[in-house]
């Protein structure tokens, strides 16, 4: 009896979809439910369970990239100093350093000032925000049920969670894990304003979106993409009823727009006109606060944040310049699953119109491709934009495929099993093994910091353990490439940055190797150069840098 009864609902589904009909297209944000809410929920944990698994295991093993070298200083010195001011110029927004800050801050105010520097400020501490981001923007994946359906959302879960790239980038304390989860967050909870009519997410979309204003200047991008693929589902959607819905309506039968509705449910257009207007006070408020520093910096932060946009459209066009394909190119290479898996899940939301969210996630997704491809500046972590409504539409695109496959279910089911098995083989792989490796196949290694400069690290701790106070331990660094040494030597008082040959008498000096007869001219009496395990004896910093140790001979 209960095997006739599933037979029957999974019979009716799939007559319904077999057909474009009118209630599907009426009705386009109700997919077909395969599985128990137990399933559900155990699949939940399982899912993030790997997510956190992947993202927080071994933080520090792989070295600081120049970029977060360059973020963990100034998050130095506003735990430090309470010092930071928004550069325009060079530097995207505040948030990651505020919202960093505050773990150190805790822990100096319950544990005292020695467990805000042991604790707050290490590799671990810092790239545990953007990890715990990761997994934030996973979990709000799986609030998209009801919009997209229960394999649909827990497919592009699971893409997420073993995709190479967002693995990477999540530990990895820069700025993108974080916007992304802005981004996703705005779409998530605009959705639920219009299902629920609960003003409260109005607030909580506005309040997202200042935070991805107030990350990277990029949203100005991916706020116009939202825009667009929501005006080009609309008018698709609005075709489609025109295709298959009467435009008269029989007799006596009343038709109300979805919009009156949705306004009448809100209690009329002067209470939505109200909520707007908080939801915009919210937007500036949050802006104004971070790009201040909490008014620290009033009202130059604010002026410098409207200043970027016309600052990056020139950088754009001049730096990390690139092809066209070559985020496809790129895609393809690290994120095929994610890609194909897209390509088919787009293609069956414009075939067969019947979920409005579907369709909106595709022109998300390679809307995002196309205008991003469209900039000549070119950089592996802004794919991380593209992976999240990618997952998406390639786990409503698996979703479909099982729905049509009906008594084939094996057929999705294989394609699942291999995409998630290349996903974790290229994670593992990139993330554990080759995170440093400057193979044009391994694309998110770009320009990185070698596992070289660990080795250097340790010769310097193991001569500033010898001085009778190692955190005043001299070190003067004439090596023009130096990030993110700064953020390793965080704990000692005397390090000078000079860029440059500069005369010294401190144990230690660091130079490039493009220095060396300069200093065995100027330092060669005196200092002895301490060499690697490496055949020429330098320490890579980044692939074309390499670092140069010398030590004062009476301290060897």
């Amino acid at each position: 009896m209960g095997t006739r009864s599933t037979k029957s609902k999974v019979n009716k589904a799939s007559s319904n979809i077999a057909s474009t009909s009118q209630a599907a297209v009426a009705n386009p944000t109700a997919p077909v439910e395969f599985i128990s809410n137990r399933v559900w929920i155990i699949s939940i944990i399982a899912i993030l369970l790997i997510a956190a698994i992947l993202r927080i295991y071994d933080l520090p093993l792989v070295p600081l990239h120049h970029d977060e070298g360059v973020n963990g200083n100034f998050l130095v010195r506003l735990v430090r100093e309470h010092a930071y001011k928004y550069d325009p110029e060079n530097y995207h927004g505040p948030t990651i350093y505020y919202l960093t800050a505050v773990i150190p801050w805790i822990l100096k105010t319950v544990f005292g000032a020695s467990a805000s520097e042991t604790y707050g400020l290490n590799t671990t501490t810092i790239r545990m925000v953007p990890a715990l981001f990761g997994l934030g923007t996973i979990a709000l994946i799986l609030t998209l049920r009801r919009r997209l359906g229960t394999i649909a959302t827990l497919t592009a879960a699971l893409l997420l969670a073993l995709s190479p790239g967002a693995v990477y980038l999540s530990r990895y304390y820069i700025h993108e894990t974080l916007f992304v989860f802005f981004t996703l967050g705005v779409v998530v909870t605009a959705l639920r304003f219009y299902d629920e009519r609960n003003p409260v997410y109005l607030l909580l979309s506005a309040a997202s979106l200042a935070m991805l204003f107030a990350t990277k200047e990029t949203a100005m991008i991916s706020a116009g993409v939202l825009i667009i693929a929501l005006v080009s589902t609309q008018l698709f959607f609005a075709f489609v009823r025109k295709q298959y819905i009467p435009a008269k309506p029989k007799r006596g039968v009343r038709t109300q727009n979805a919009y009156t509705k949705f306004v009448q449910d809100l209690g009329g257009g002067s209470n939505l006109a109200v909520w707007l207007f908080l939801g915009f006070i919210i937007f500036v408020t949050i802006n104004i606060l971070f790009y201040s520093s909490f008014f620290t910096n009033y009202p130059q932060g604010i002026w410098d944040s409207l200043k970027t946009f016309a600052i990056w459209t020139k950088t754009g066009t001049k730096q990390h310049v690139h092809p066209l394909f070559t985020y496809v190119k790129w895609l393809f290479s690290q994120e095929s699953p994610l890609l194909l898996l897209g390509v088919v899940g787009a293609g069956i939301a414009v075939l067969k119109p019947r979920n409005w969210s579907a369709l909106f996630c595709g022109l998300w997704a390679f809307g995002l491709i196309a205008a991003y491809s469209l900039v000549p500046y070119k950089t592996p972590w802004l794919i991380l934009n593209f992976i999240v409504p990618l997952a998406l539409i390639a786990g409503y695109g698996v979703q479909m495929l099982y729905e049509l496959a009906q008594k084939r279910a094996v057929v999705p089911i294989v394609v699942l099993l291999v995409a998630a098995g290349v996903s974790t083989y290229q994670t593992i792989d990139l993330n554990f093994y080759n995170y440093d490796n400057d193979d044009s196949y391994y694309v998110y290694v770009y320009a990185h910091t070698t596992r070289g400069l660990l080795s250097l690290l340790d010769q310097v701790d193991k001569f500033a353990n010898r001085e009778p106070n190692k955190a005043a331990t001299g070190i003067t660094i004439v090596s023009p490439d130096y990030w993110p040494l700064p953020w390793y030597f965080r704990n000692f008082t005397r390090v000078g940055y000079f860029a440059q040959m500069a005369p010294s008498t401190e144990p230690m000096i660091i130079a490039n190797e493009s220095q060396k007869a300069q200093m065995e001219t100027n330092f060669g009496q005196y200092y002895e150069q301490v060499r690697s395990g490496t055949e020429d004896g330098t320490f890579q910093l980044r692939p074309g840098v390499k670092l140069l140790l010398y030590v004062r001979r009476d301290r060897l």
